[in-house]
């Protein structure tokens, strides 16, 4: 395929950005979408031109790092998947393909199409985690029952891989579907109880503190979410919101 690309160049955070157009020919279909990235860039370096830069780890669609808004998507127009899963297939040749940064206040560019996302990193760190009993008289965990549908619920919700499709789909730019999901992961299960009040409160408060707009109510974030997480976070995650409120 022959495509023309549409890309968003910035130098820096401080920079004045742009779109740029680049031609690329012979892609296979058969390619990732950020394997078409790199041809791309080869073609830059050859050419004493700078490539661009753009988030990138595990290409497996675990890491949550290739965060790319394509056409007019987060990861493009494929379904359940991220950008390092995205393929070529998705597109004709002779396409035009734009691609942008995550849009956010909470997720400045830095350069190109690389966005700081530490704002999921302290969101986390606020309340996402379990503090370990090392008095020597700790409870395996596997030893404590529990129902086989809130252990299923938990999971889904830990697959959250915190890429930030949730914010780039939402019109608020609502991180709402990111940290429900991790604090159902935890409400869901006893282990969780301990710091449920103190959980919910704390990370909704970072939420806040980052710049996040509040939920639209549309369920754009599910849509776009490449692990199917569930608006059904954001409802528990509330209900744990007014649960801790009341209790104080």
């Amino acid at each position: 395929m022959n495509l023309t690309l549409k890309i968003w160049r910035q130098k820096d955070a401080n920079a004045k950005g742009k779109m740029v157009d680049y031609k690329v020919t012979d892609i296979s279909e058969h390619m990732s979408f950020l394997e078409m990235m790199d041809v791309l860039n080869e073609q830059l370096v050859n050419t004493g031109e700078e490539p661009v830069a753009f988030d990138h780890d595990c290409r497996e669609g675990i890491c949550g790092m290739c965060s790319m808004y394509i056409n007019g998507k987060p990861h493009g127009p494929d379904k359940g998947v991220t950008t390092c899963q995205l393929h070529m297939r998705m597109f004709k040749d002779g396409d035009t393909i734009v691609i942008e940064p995550f849009r956010a206040v909470a997720f400045p560019v830095i350069k190109d199409l690389v966005v700081d996302r530490s704002s999921f990193e302290r969101i986390q760190q606020s309340g996402g985690f379990i503090s370990v009993n090392t008095s020597g008289n700790t409870q395996d965990a596997n030893a404590i029952p529990i129902a086989k549908e809130a252990a299923d619920k938990a999971m889904d919700a830990a697959t959250c891989i915190g890429c930030g499709a949730c914010v780039a789909a939402c019109k608020n730019a609502s991180a709402m579907l990111f940290t429900s999901a991790k604090v159902s992961q935890y409400a869901l299960l006893p282990q969780g109880q301990v710091e449920a009040v103190e959980r919910v409160q704390n990370m909704v408060r970072q939420m806040d503190l980052e710049g996040f707009g509040n939920c639209t109510n549309t369920g754009a974030c599910e849509v776009e979410c490449p692990k199917g997480i569930s608006l059904e976070n954001i409802a528990r995650m509330n209900r744990e919101y007014l649960s801790a409120s009341v209790k104080g």
